[in-house]
């Protein structure tokens, strides 16, 4: 019955909502919503504005009704670890309850999240407007019938691309390799930036591989008189845990531990003081300091890089920046040396930055060769122009999958809802007003809001606190999901739907988070 109701209440609003001009969506599909999931109940003090992009959706605050976790978490927790691994569990969560931006555990808990999922949540748990896509033949179609998409793709695959995923490409990138995951785009672009770099060396594409070629391959071997490549990255990056992708990774050692790695280079990543504007010579100087390294490395080392990955912020290493000059110039010396630039937007693209991609800042003339995205697109794949960068031959860069129809679709969904509500320029103007809320806190507690960072660049902002495991873990208390980063920082990583009605909610917390250490 429940099914049902949502079919007939959810017909037609994804089409209605790619047209519509309005920024709410029919009452009758929230309606639908509500309906799914009856038992939803909140309670809250704060204040009962509704939101502007969905009526009557999301709670009017968080409820915290027990410690974090609570009873029945502890006992679903329990029951889990006997088959699988909750070592790692930050909050057990009942999704069918959470809604909006708001996260909900099994205790009646609900919290405020500025974390979703590590900032994979576009627009919401559920959104009315991909639960109607989710109800599409379409999507029905993509589930139960998943293709192998590079040797089974369905008709209609073009077209779910080029009104999907090739809606957005960034500048100068028109074709798209599909994957799973945010590590499988990165592995799948280093694997086509080395196949790139020997077609180049061998003469192009026409020229085929000889006999000692293929056979010292067999062996894992280079042939005679060539030399192994390797992927330029970054200290404190982070780009995946699959063997190529962790070989690029340099956030924490618990991550490489025990795993074998190929010997290649790291740069220094510019280590920025704040706040900038104070420091504005120090930090031109040390990211001279840092491409003068990336050049060195690349003219020098010992396995000469066929790329250079880097992420627009290092999000996992600590949220560090830097200028857009500083990307600039690192683009000019990968064009100068004829090395790849690959721009990891696994966690920074679609709209967290003010911009639909965090590059956009940076102005570039030229684009990046490779742009990999994952997270908030709910899909994943690497964007690039150049058509040398498709293999020669066909089975080269392949696997049963290559990516996913039904993600592809949900992906096409979301940002029919970012253009329709006009998402990216609306966390652009939010960002700039929580920043102003953060930075007044800072000047009010000496020391809890260090190094604040991100400003300009949408609700993507972090700061530095002394006793950061603790303010993660009191955050709950007070009703709020946060994450860090790095040794010492706090994350925000707020969905596209944050207003600055949650910035006030989330600022009044973290105040009385920094008051609770007194």
């Amino acid at each position: 019955m429940a099914s049902r109701l949502l079919r007939n209440s959810y017909t037609g609003s994804l089409r209605a909502a790619s047209t519509a001009a309005s920024t709410t969506v029919r009452p009758a599909a929230v309606s639908a919503v509500h309906q799914f999931s009856a038992r939803r109940q909140f309670s809250a003090s704060t204040s009962k504005m509704a939101s502007s992009f969905y009526d009557n959706w999301e709670p009017e605050g968080p409820t915290v009704k027990t410690e974090i976790p609570g009873p029945k978490a502890k006992e679903a927790i329990k029951e889990l670890h006997e088959v699988f691994d909750t070592r790692s569990l930050n909050m057990l969560t009942d999704y069918q309850k959470s809604v909006g931006n708001y996260i909900a555990d099994p205790d009646g808990n609900v919290l405020l999240d500025v974390y979703a999922q590590i900032a994979s949540i576009p627009i919401g748990y559920n959104n009315p407007v991909l639960h109607d896509a989710a109800l599409s033949s379409a999507m029905v179609n993509g589930i139960i019938n998943r293709p192998a998409l590079g040797n089974f793709p369905p008709t209609d695959w073009a077209s779910t691309l080029k009104t999907g995923i090739l809606k957005v490409a960034p500048k100068g990138l028109d074709q798209v390799f599909t994957a799973m995951a945010g590590s499988d785009a990165n592995e799948t672009a280093y694997k086509a930036a080395f196949m790139w770099r020997r077609q180049k060396e061998r003469g192009g594409a026409h020229v085929d591989f000889t006999v000692e070629e293929m056979e010292s391959a067999m062996v894992n071997q280079v042939p005679a008189g060539s030399k192994p490549l390797s992927i330029l990255s970054f200290k404190t990056g982070f780009h995946g845990r699959l063997f190529g992708s962790l070989s690029t990774t340099r956030s924490k050692p618990i991550h490489k531990l025990d795993i074998p790695a190929f010997d290649w280079p790291q740069a220094t990543f510019p280590a920025l003081k704040y706040p900038l504007e104070q420091h504005a010579e120090e930090n031109a100087a040390a990211e001279k300091a840092a491409l003068d390294e990336v050049e060195h490395l690349i003219t020098s080392y010992h396995v000469p890089p066929a790329a250079v990955v880097v992420e627009p912020i290092q999000s996992e290493g600590g949220d560090n920046h830097a200028s857009p000059a500083f990307f600039r110039g690192l683009r000019a010396i990968t064009r100068k040396h004829d090395v790849l630039l690959i721009v990891d937007e696994v966690q920074t693209g679609v709209g967290a930055t003010g911009k639909f991609w965090a590059h956009d800042h940076w102005d570039l003339q030229d684009p990046p060769d490779m742009v990999t995205f994952s997270k908030k697109a709910q899909t994943a794949g690497y964007y690039f122009g150049n058509p040398e960068l498709r293999p020669n031959k066909p089975y080269r860069q392949f696997n049963t999958w290559m990516g996913d129809p039904a993600r592809a679709l949900l992906f096409k969904a979301i940002i029919g809802e970012i253009e329709r509500l006009g998402l990216v320029e609306h966390t652009a103007k939010v960002g700039d007003y929580l920043y102003g809320k953060l930075e007044a806190l800072g000047e009010k507690y000496p020391g809890q809001f260090a190094n604040l960072r991100g400003k300009g660049q949408g609700t993507f902002i972090a700061f530095d606190n002394p006793r950061r495991d603790e303010f993660l873990a009191r955050a709950k208390k007070f009703g709020v999901n946060i994450g860090g980063s790095g040794q010492s920082a706090v994350r925000l990583r707020p969905m596209l739907i944050f207003q600055e009605k949650h910035a006030d909610i989330l600022v009044d917390a973290l105040e009385k988070v920094v008051k609770s250490f007194k």
